[in-house]
């Protein structure tokens, strides 16, 4: 992720925004028919998909939409973009805005692809004249070859968004809207969509991206906007809304401890780290110390007993594991009570962002294993010029 620089000033404010439908309960013919001349209140129901939602957007920033299926993001997208109209609130907007929200908007199926490119560009705001002088560009973009001259209907999804998105960017818009669309056509095309992405971000434009890909979420945006039920529960740094979105998703909060009694004789209390002078903390650099320490709670005397961790992305994949079975190491018996392990990592090589840690402890190691599940979460800092899980210091020579 590129963080970008000193922010703009606001091209997009949305303020106290909500959108409501009304669905209708009675789906078939029949049911409308039945209930003809009936109170048409019992048979629908209001549903509010972004609800009261406030942000403000800054020129030449990259902001990334999250949340689960039916969380509202297209809908606020469309809301920005001017193709839905809120219920209440208002929406703020300068500059040219481009639009990519749903594959073949803006496209008429019995036009060519070549008279369409014409016509979706006068939809966003562009002249013939300017048109003329960008489609040999919005053609080769595209690579659809020689199926500029076909009609659209003809159209495979992948084509509609190759044009589409080639439209759009060659528009020179101040404020680009994409939802979804990356998803669509070959890797090649994806990558291509992603510089081109990147270019609008070097050059300034303003991006509002939604997407279900959080590494992709992750290498494009500077900002991440996460939504559960219509609502705004998380507005900053990327890599902290990938963890909070997948908190979302899993329906839980970060290290959640044990509810109720597990009935296992010891039990994963929590999970704690320290640096090098043992001074607790939730960060460390790369190539530095880090010690984990496993808090358990023996619920009887142990004889034996065996722990262990792994480490994960935010994106759910794990980096490192081991356990004290893996290290040689027995374990002395110990009274019911309180008590911890520590492991120690001589020097963490992680890529630089954030990480969880999961922790499991048992009498004999994966049978009858309590597991705590993200209960820890800290940072890896760092200044290299490499990206991904892994960290390593690497020099160029000709």
């Amino acid at each position: 992720m590129v963080v970008s620089a000193e922010p703009g000033p606001v091209v997009v404010r949305v303020e106290n925004v909500s959108k409501s439908f009304q669905i209708r309960k009675d789906n078939t013919l029949k049911d409308r028919v039945f209930h003809l001349g009936k109170l048409g209140r019992e048979h629908r129901e209001r549903f509010t998909a972004v609800d009261d939602v406030t942000l403000d957007i800054q020129a030449g920033t990259t902001v990334g939409l999250l949340g689960a299926n039916g969380s509202g993001k297209s809908t606020l997208l469309k809301l920005i973009g001017g193709i839905l109209a809120p219920t209440s609130g208002a929406i703020f907007a300068r500059g040219r805005m481009a639009a990519l929200l749903e594959l073949g908007a803006g496209f008429h199926p019995d036009l060519s692809g070549r008279e369409n490119v014409y016509l979706n560009a006068a939809i966003l705001g562009l002249s013939k004249e300017e048109v003329d002088k960008q489609f040999d560009a919005i053609h080769e973009f595209s690579g659809i070859g020689e199926f500029i001259d076909s009609q659209v209907k003809f159209y495979s999804s992948g084509m509609f968004v190759r044009l589409a998105f080639a439209v759009a960017v060659h528009t020179d818009p101040d404020v680009l809207l994409v939802d979804e669309v990356l998803a669509v056509g070959d890797e090649a095309f994806q990558r291509k969509c992603m510089e081109r992405i990147a270019q609008f971000r070097a050059e300034g434009r303003t991006i509002v991206l939604v997407s279900h890909s959080a590494s992709q979420v992750q290498e494009l945006c500077d900002r991440a906007v996460v939504l559960k039920d219509g609502e705004v529960v998380f507005d900053g740094d990327v890599n902290d809304g990938v963890a909070v979105l997948r908190q979302v998703l899993e329906g839980r909060r970060l290290g959640d401890v044990h509810d109720e009694e597990s009935g296992l004789p010891i039990e994963v209390t929590g999970i704690t780290l320290f640096d090098a002078d043992g001074i607790e903390t939730d960060s460390v650099r790369v190539g530095d110390p880090l010690v984990l320490r496993i808090n358990v709670r023996a619920n009887q005397p142990m004889a034996r007993w065996a722990t262990g961790f792994s480490i994960d992305t935010t994106l759910g994949q794990m980096t490192i594991a081991s356990n004290t079975e893996r290290l040689g190491v027995t374990l002395p018996a110990i009274p019911a009570g309180d008590t911890h392990f520590d492991f120690r990592i001589e020097q963490v090589f992680l890529g630089a962002g954030q990480y969880y840690i999961n922790a499991n402890v048992s009498e004999v190691i994966d049978i009858n294993s309590d597991v705590l599940m993200q209960g820890k979460m800290f940072s890896v800092e760092d200044t290299t010029t490499t990206l991904g899980s892994v960290a390593a210091r690497i020099t160029a020579a000709a």
